[in-house]
């Protein structure tokens, strides 16, 4: 088998078990959500929220993107030493600003109570630090079955540990312990199954390269979580706990495209992308035509199923008292279906080293999505925070992007073609299912008869155009073809 093909085969089956991966968790996720909002109140997911959102924000910067870094480049062996002794400083001082800045920050979000929970949240900082090393070695082999086992093991001991805190009125500190058991148990499992064993050491050279290339990607994806977490902030300041509790569950329900397709494609892309630069010599541009297209016309159903069943979806799954979270799921479900594209496009300017067009289009997009969300939040309320996310994402970030892409080399028009026929088929699809979930019954039938009504329409409209496309059929056909590879391959090539 040639190198290149190895490298297809090895990227199809990671991608199959990464897919797998997300759908599982996601699913897991899900029953999860629906256990807790049963127990919890809305106003403990609001104090979470906070809590999280303060976590998540500082997670971008534990490791200051040097696991990329060591994705990109591999030579783990060399490199792993260094990059293990940064990311461990950076997560070792974060980690202590976190944990006494907790009280502070809390205040000024608008939920002091949640100042304990981002305490403990902290510890998850320090345990991510240690972990980059295993963590690179087993993405840059695309080891994703190793990896949906340490995520399934993980997920699985935190949720026991996190319902039965809740059932014993732990409220929010649940959650935050369950996530502190999970990545415990990650960071043991990624150095017990990667073969790796904790080295520090330290190459001039290799730590300025690093950072060189590590900083900025970090800066991006500090700015990314901003952005992603800023909604959080306005509503808490602007609507209290209670109405951040309705708006986190109706972004969390819109996220899940991003979760269970835009997850696994990162996972896979960015490596695939850099080896296949390596090998080549050139960008991989056919395949990033090919893949934007194939995850745009898997999205783009998933977003029109929670725009036109929102009320119906929310009332069967999580129960009435959380409708209100219904108003926000119509825009965000627009925002989740770009988000995956525009994720898929990042890890492909990840591997083309092109950090400093992340930073700027992150910027731009805090800078448009600020006043424009405290505006849409205080003319209406969480109505407009939905609909303003997608409305910057459509008509600002998109064009953005494709710029930044063509800085790259890469080609705008086809690119920007195939968002058309997608877009086309949504429309009979999300009609269809608009009269489907109004239908007598209630909301599990209206559910499920509507769901299936837009896949069933929005295939029918969208069929004659996969079929044709020259660069996606012939892939369809590989996919359904892929070939047996002995799991014993997984690693590093």
């Amino acid at each position: 088998m040639s190198t290149s093909t190895g490298l297809e085969v090895r990227a199809r089956r990671g991608l199959l078990w990464s897919l797998l991966s997300n759908t599982t968790l996601r699913l897991g996720t899900l029953l999860t959500g629906i256990v807790l909002a049963r127990i919890l109140a809305p106003e403990d997911f609001g104090v979470y929220a906070v809590a999280l959102t303060i976590q998540t924000v500082l997670m971008t910067m534990s490791e200051l993107g040097l696991a990329a870094d060591l994705v990109r480049h591999g030579d783990i062996e060399h490199r792993g030493p260094t990059i293990a002794s940064l990311s461990l400083a950076a997560s070792g001082a974060l980690t202590a600003l976190m944990f006494s800045a907790a009280r502070p920050l809390a205040t000024a979000l608008g939920a002091s109570d949640a100042a304990p929970v981002i305490q403990v949240m902290s510890v998850t900082l320090l345990l991510a630090g240690i972990g980059v090393v295993p963590y690179s070695r087993l993405q840059r082999g695309l080891a994703q079955r190793t990896l949906f086992v340490i995520d399934l093991v993980s997920f699985v001991v935190a949720t026991g540990i996190t319902v039965a805190l809740a059932l014993h009125d732990w409220g929010p500190m649940s959650l935050a312990i369950g996530r502190v058991a999970a990545q415990v148990l990650a960071t043991f499992l990624q150095f017990l199954l990667s073969g790796e064993r904790p080295r520090y050491g330290w190459d001039q050279k290799v730590a300025a390269s690093g950072l060189r290339f590590g900083v900025p990607l970090a800066s991006a994806g500090l700015l990314s979580w901003i952005l992603l977490s800023l909604d959080y902030v306005i509503i808490g300041r602007l609507s209290g706990p209670t109405m951040l509790g309705f708006y986190v569950l109706a972004f969390n329900i819109s996220s899940w495209p991003t979760t269970v397709i835009g997850s696994a494609l990162k996972a896979v892309a960015m490596p695939t992308f850099a080896q296949r630069s390596d090998r080549t010599g050139s960008p991989d541009v056919e395949g990033l035509r090919t893949s934007s297209a194939l995850t745009w016309a898997v999205a783009v159903p998933i977003a029109v199923a929670l725009a036109t069943l929102a009320e119906p979806l929310i009332a069967a799954v999580y129960g009435s008292r959380w409708l209100p979270a219904a108003e926000a799921l119509a825009g965000l479900a627009a925002f989740g279906a770009l988000r995956v594209v525009f994720d898929l496009w990042i890890a492909y300017l990840t591997a083309a080293g092109r950090a400093p067009t992340l930073v700027w289009t992150q910027v731009a997009w805090i800078v448009t999505l600020g006043p424009l969300m405290a505006l849409a939040v205080a003319q209406r309320g969480l109505q407009g925070a939905g609909l303003v996310h997608a409305v910057v994402a459509a008509l600002i970030m998109l064009p953005l992007y494709l710029f930044g892409l063509g800085r790259c080399g890469v080609p705008i028009p086809p690119i920007a073609r195939q968002f058309v026929p997608p877009l086309v088929a949504a429309v009979p699809a999300g009609v269809a299912g608009w009269f489907a979930g109004g239908i007598p019954g209630g909301p599990w039938l209206q559910l499920v008869l509507g769901g299936v009504v837009v896949v069933v329409v929005y295939i029918a409209a969208l069929w004659p155009w996969l079929r044709r496309d020259p660069a996606i059929a012939p892939r369809l056909r590989r996919l359904r073809r892929t070939p047996h590879v002995d799991h014993d391959s997984e690693g590093e090539s």
